[in-house]
């Protein structure tokens, strides 16, 4: 194997290190704009939770009802592991 092909081979194992890491940062969220213009929230699961800015607005303004809710149906409501 070439020199080269080793510090590739090297440079990506340290990559591949540092992705599972900052998979595993315990359960930091992170924001971005999307594409198309919307809020996407990283690290609530597999996938992202995308929403337009009047659709956050409108949800975080029934944060304290949400709270209720999820309080009310504990009992019914199951928790991801």
């Amino acid at each position: 194997m070439s020199e080269d092909m080793r510090a590739e081979l090297e440079r990506l194992r340290a990559e591949n290190e540092s992705l599972k890491n900052k998979k595993n940062s315990g359960g930091a969220l992170t924001m971005k704009v999307s594409e198309k213009g919307a809020l996407s929230v990283y690290g609530m699961g597999r996938f992202p939770v995308t929403l337009y800015k009047e659709q956050w607005l409108k949800l975080l303004g029934i944060s304290e009802e949400i709270k209720t809710f999820i309080s009310d149906n504990d009992s019914r409501l199951k928790v991801k592991e």
